[in-house]
């Protein structure tokens, strides 16, 4: 088994409800027991595309599938859900990003691990944190002193009132 983390993120057709429905098929593919995932955060959007806030979380699991079936079976739930890939950084119903697979490094076509972006997005430190806090990257980098290089300003933790 290893424990693998996977950034959730959606800005259409109701995002909550996409993310519950996204935890749901990620819980099918966990070792049971292991799944979790941090609370719900609204952020912007990247890039130039004019579109609505997102709502962002981090889920952890641990799975005996390999890095790559693992992100075609997170694929797969993103079509499930109606996901198009049309626009870089556009709108979408649902984005599921493998962050890490256990202390894997790796760089295919298809797949980099850690993720390429994950150091310089809130919408992926904050929840990171929030689930694993004393987490230490691959490259030895620790999350804690990424989180508290002031990224955390620039998300809104949802609650049930939202």
């Amino acid at each position: 088994m290893t424990r693998v983390y996977i950034a959730l993120g959606a800005n259409l057709a109701e995002p909550k409800q996409q993310l519950d429905r996204a935890c749901a098929a990620l819980s099918a593919l966990a070792a049971p027991g292991s799944f979790r995932v941090s609370s719900y955060y609204a952020s912007r959007p990247m890039g130039e595309v004019a579109q609505p806030d997102y709502v962002n979380a981090v889920a952890s699991l641990e799975t005996e599938l390999a890095p790559l079936a693992l992100l075609d079976a997170l694929q797969a739930i993103e079509l499930d859900q109606g996901r198009e890939r049309l626009l870089r950084w556009g709108p979408r119903t649902l984005d599921l990003d493998l962050l890490l697979y256990g202390d894997i490094t790796m760089d295919s076509e298809r797949l980099t691990l850690p993720h390429y972006g994950m150091k310089q997005r809130s919408f992926v430190l904050v929840p990171l944190h929030e689930l694993t806090p004393d987490l230490v990257l691959p490259c030895g980098t620790s999350l804690g002193d990424l989180v508290n290089q002031g990224l955390r300003d620039e998300l809104h933790q949802l609650g049930q009132e939202d």
